[in-house]
């Protein structure tokens, strides 16, 4: 994944280098996989090869800084306050920086030895799927980072969000690999390099971080696992086999790698039994555009349908989105609480209302874990628990219209009083809090106060002092001074001096007419005035740290807390996105029914400004497979998406667009429609298809629900119509399953008469005054023509292409030999003859402008051919 080359320390002479850069040159030996970047006092600087290629992508000055070998040392940097940005740019280009810090002040340096260079250390590694910084992450979406591992043909994934802690493992056979990848889309892979060579993964390349074979080792993972967890026994988390326990203790191995003393604190390992969820390969997902588009990043299903107004909640769809339910009644059981929601509109609104100012808790929970909090962090946690107490209470005045699903969160978001009123106490609220200025309330620490009295009011201070002095002296001129060598003092005249009692004021200075004194009280005065900012901010740190103590003890419970919001969010948001589009529950068993009445593609009829036209479709055990013909633009692929993306909606527990709908539960959902090819992979649009229709083939069951489009299309017509036919049979034959079936071979129709449960179905055509019009409409029977040529009329192609393609089709139709015309090369050569002649004719010289135009139009006239 990392473009950067090594830089070969060998030919580096350290003995002509200055101490700091031998230094830099040590730990860079440690990182050369990582762009450096190497902390100077309030910049990080990048040297060598790594200024080179930072400063090229940063468009940043690159200057130098010393010499190596008789040549200069390429330098760069970026201000340590604003690195974030510079970081960003950075990961997108597909490189990983080490942030290396200074532990020490140069003047703790030279405390050490005058020539000693300050301490630094690499104390996080920045890569895609380890990041932890908030401006780089997107907060509706997951950054995920994953470990697979393989053990004699098995093949183990883990997976982890460092910002929330969820953290998974799940074993899975080598084809389904890529369908995991696919579904997790995570930002970074980690793969040992034994297992970095297989072909798996060549499409991943950009996302692949290969890591030595030994960290894959059983027993280090083992130990790994255990250690983090602080357990006795791995038996303590749960049992797993030896491939999920290497692909979660490498992914550890990593964390540690990157994160150093800072490490985030993960959930519980869980295993994800995959025999819970819809399996969904990745051609499928691309194809139903679950959450992109190739053209337009709004035309897709997640973005249609995302209602949710928490970070928490986004990110809790977009995950169950992609991994839909087979278990009916726990489908039934999410339809249940969105139902709730669907008929409660004053209740909604309100929850929504609440929710909108719910915090993006969980991630600030996971930056005060870490110790990378600031003080905004706190307030977040503050006012989501206070929030998610305001809706515990609005759900609570409903209690006795509950259900089930919604009263059991309710007890997981109440009773935070203790810790909100404590952070309410402690934290002037972060909208009000000025960068590098007070975040801790007046009246919450007496020190404090004082500390921030004394800043603001020295002279006060002193002068409450002086008149203490005169009081107990009785020396009414009796002044508090101060210069720059000895600070505070007291002065009186000469005169006065012997009033001045010896044991408390001590002899400083005589000058001809005055004596100076200076008091324990006044001194520790002065180094508390000269101290003051700095003992401001060493107690705010030490407030701000019990704080962040005070909510880690709740972090389980907190963490529950977000869980409980993300579903209210969830759960609200389908219900507002129901209403809002008219969608409709569905019917939910363990049948083989597929019944939608009425349905209609969520994504077309969302961006579609005409009227969008439904469709139904009752696949039952007499017509178990449809056949589908018709013509392009008459609206087959979308009918045949709408039905798998209606079946996804009501597997994860959302309403669908229809009137009705009744699915027994599909436990796969495969999907063959347009054509791409591989050329990355050497693959052509055919291979595609066929590689896509065999994993089909391969892996379908009489559960799953299969659409496919124009199979065999990538070949010649006698061959395409062969394969397209022989999967048909397959289909019906062995598999048996629920199927959408559309193609243009015609031929396929007489399996109607050969095969007793498929339907022949069409898209209903109306010809008007010789035109034709497409009516988006599924009707039983055959298409009786595919209306090619009407299409490309309509895409544009010139009236002689479109006539001349008519006399083809009529000839083909008659099986007459069809004519080749040699008319247009003729009209070209005619044509250029008589532009040579004028052109040859002008004198260009002499020629005037007007002239010149009557030319140009003459010869625009010539190439313009007659139809």
């Amino acid at each position: 994944m990392n473009k950067q080359e090594e830089i070969s320390f060998n030919s580096i002479s350290n003995s002509i280098l200055t101490p700091m850069m031998k230094q830099y040159l040590g730990i860079k030996s440690a990182h050369k996989d990582y762009l450096l970047f190497y902390r100077l006092g309030d910049f990080y600087e990048l040297f060598f090869e790594d200024a080179q290629v930072a400063s090229k992508i940063l468009d940043i000055v690159l200057t130098k800084r010393g010499k190596q070998n008789g040549d200069n040392i390429p330098m760069c940097g970026v201000p340590y306050h604003s690195a974030t940005h510079y970081i960003n740019r950075l990961l997108k280009k597909g490189y990983s920086i080490a942030i290396c810090e200074q532990l020490e002040s140069p003047e703790e340096a030279k405390k050490r030895g005058y020539k000693s260079v300050v301490r630094r250390e690499v104390m996080q590694i920045i890569t895609p799927g380890t990041l932890m910084e908030e401006k780089l992450l997107d907060s509706k979406n997951t950054n995920y980072l994953t470990s697979i591992a393989e053990e004699k043909g098995n093949y183990s994934i883990a997976w982890v969000e460092l910002t929330t802690g969820d953290f998974y493992v799940t074993t899975c056979s080598k084809n389904q690999v890529v369908n995991e990848i696919s579904r997790l889309s995570p930002k970074e892979v980690l793969v040992s390099y034994k297992l970095s060579s297989d072909p798996i993964f060549m499409n991943y390349k950009n996302i692949i971080t290969v890591r030595s074979n030994n960290i894959y080792d059983h027993k280090n993972c083992l130990q790994r696992i255990v250690q983090y967890y602080n357990v006795n026994s791995i038996k303590s988390l749960g049992e797993f086999s030896k491939e999920q326990l290497v692909s979660a203790g490498a992914l550890i191995e990593y964390i540690i790698h990157t994160q150093k003393n800072n490490l985030p604190k993960l959930k519980v390992l869980q295993k994800l039994e995959r025999e819970y969820f819809v399996e969904i390969d990745a051609s499928t997902r691309i194809n139903l555009e679950f959450d992109k588009n190739s053209i337009n990043k709004e035309f897709n299903l997640l973005n249609v349908i995302d209602k949710t107004v928490t970070s928490a909640g986004a990110r809790l769809l977009k995950t169950r989105l992609n991994s839909p339910l087979k278990n009916s009644s726990v489908i039934n059981k999410r339809l249940d609480c969105v139902s709730f929601f669907y008929n409660k509109t004053e209740l909604r609104t309100k929850i929504r209302e609440y929710l909108k100012f719910f915090p993006d808790v969980q991630r600030s929970l996971s930056k005060i874990f870490i110790n990378k909090a600031i003080p905004r962090d706190l307030d977040i946690i503050k006012n989501g628990l206070k929030i998610s107490t305001m809706i515990s209470e609005l759900l609570r005045i409903n209690g006795e219209n509950l259900i089930d699903g919604i009263n059991s969160l309710i007890s997981q978001i109440y009773g935070y009083n203790q810790l909100v009123d404590e952070l309410e106490q402690a934290l002037i609220p972060c909208d009000n809090i000025i960068e590098n200025q007070a975040f801790i309330k007046k009246g919450y620490n007496k020190y404090l106060d004082e500390l921030y009295d004394l800043k603001y009011n020295s002279n006060q201070t002193i002068n409450e002092l002086r008149d203490k002095y005169r009081h107990k002296t009785g020396v009414q001129n009796l002044k508090i001074a101060k210069n720059n060598i000895f600070g505070y003092f007291v002065e009186v005249t000469s005169l006065n001096s012997s009033k001045l009692d010896e044991k408390l004021f001590i002899h400083k200075q005589t000058l001809g007419n005055s004596v100076r004194f200076f008091t324990d009280e006044l001194k520790n005065l002065e180094n508390i005035i000269l101290n003051c900012d700095t003992k401001i901010t060493n107690l705010e740190k030490e407030i701000f740290c019990k704080l962040c103590d005070k909510v880690k003890h709740y972090f389980d419970e907190i963490n529950l807390v977000i869980d409980s919001i993300a579903n209210l969010d969830f759960y609200s948001a389908l219900s507002e996105i129901a209403i809002q589009n008219k969608y409709i529950r569905p019917i939910l068993d363990d049948s083989n029914t597929f019944f939608i009445e009425e349905g209609r593609h969520p994504v077309v009829e969302n961006f579609q400004r005409e009227n969008f036209i439904p469709n139904s479709a009752n696949i039952t055990d007499e017509e178990k497979i449809w056949l589908i013909t018709g013509p392009n633009m008459a609206g087959k692929s979308t009918f045949l998406r709408q039905n798998a993306l209606i079946c996804i909606l009501a597997q994860i527990g959302s309403y669908v667009p229809a009137k009705r709908v009744h699915i027994g539960v599909v436990d796969k959902i495969f999907s063959r429609i347009g054509a791409a090819d591989n050329i990355a992979k050497g693959e052509s649009t055919f291979m595609v298809e066929m590689t896509e229709t065999a994993y089909i083939i391969n892996n379908v069951t009489e559960k799953s629900f299969v659409i496919l489009d124009e199979i065999g299309r990538g070949t010649s017509t006698h061959d395409g119509i062969s394969i397209a036919w022989a999967v048909f049979e397959y289909l019906y034959n062995h598999i048996n399953c629920r199927a959408l079936f559309a193609t243009h071979y015609h031929e396929l129709t007489q399996l109607n008469n050969k095969l007793a449960r498929i339907a022949n179905y069409t898209m209903e055509v109306k010809e008007w005054n010789k035109d034709i019009i497409f009516l988006h409409k599924i009707i039983p029977g055959v298409a009786d023509s595919s209306y090619g040529i009407h299409v490309a009329e309509l895409a544009g192609l010139p009236k002689k292409v479109i006539n001349s393609a008519k006399q083809i089709l009529t000839n083909f139709e008659k099986k007459e030999p069809v004519q080749v015309k040699d008319n247009y090369q003729e009209d070209i050569v005619y044509k250029e003859n008589e532009i040579l002649k004028i052109l040859k004719n002008v004198d260009i010289n002499n020629i005037t402008p007007i002239e010149a135009q009557k030319i140009l139009y003459e010869l625009k006239s010539k190439v313009n051919f007659k139809e």
